[in-house]
């Protein structure tokens, strides 16, 4: 990478810092587009040569901090190196591990949590720049031919465990509605159990 490009990426990671911590900080709505550069000390224009507005803003960091928790799941599954013996573990493990990073880190669940769905999962996959939310998807489907699983749709088997995911997560967390976490967590796994059999022909 060439000192201008890596100049740019320098700068578009400043402007998602700092947009990370006032939108958590302040709240998104109380967030304009001056705080941000003026925190970020640069200056306005260029806030727009990466992004159109803030809600691009906003969706592009959420793509981001999702494709980062995706891929340190993938990485951490990766070093359990056999230990995790089947399609069904797998599953439950990279739930377990995302579910256990909300928990220590509540800004990144408020954040994440809320706004974690399919449409900001499959922005991460299919931008060519985050290749590690690439490699996280090319597991799943791979693990699927590994333990020789016949799934009657790939996509929505994982959609809808993110979908649970992100939603449970974020009421039993930082609500601790209609429990914590902790007493959710066995109903979430027997959840997803009767959810993978749905789709597992």
């Amino acid at each position: 990478m060439g000192k201008v490009e890596e100049n740019k990426k320098q700068k578009k990671n400043t402007l998602f810092q700092t947009a990370f911590k006032l939108f958590t900080e302040k709240g998104f709505a109380r967030t304009t587009i001056s705080d941000i550069v003026n925190e970020a000390g640069l200056a306005k224009g260029t806030f727009y040569l990466y992004f159109k507005d803030k809600y691009d803003l906003r969706d592009k960091l959420i793509t981001d901090k999702a494709e980062q928790l995706f891929s340190d799941a993938y990485l951490a599954l990766e070093e359990k190196d056999g230990e995790v013996k089947n399609f069904e573990e797998e599953m439950i493990f990279i739930t377990d591990y995302i579910i256990q990073r909300f928990q220590n880190d509540h800004t990144l669940m408020q954040f994440v949590a809320k706004n974690l769905s399919w449409g900001i999962f499959k922005d991460a996959v299919s931008n060519t720049d985050l290749l590690s939310a690439t490699q996280f998807y090319k597991h799943y489907l791979q693990s699927l031919e590994q333990y020789h699983i016949q799934c009657r749709s790939p996509e929505l088997l994982l959609f809808t465990i993110i979908e649970l995911t992100g939603s449970t997560s974020y009421n039993c967390i930082l609500l601790g509605q209609p429990v914590s976490m902790e007493e959710y967590l066995p109903y979430l796994h027997a959840s997803m159990r009767q959810i993978l059999k749905v789709f597992i022909e």
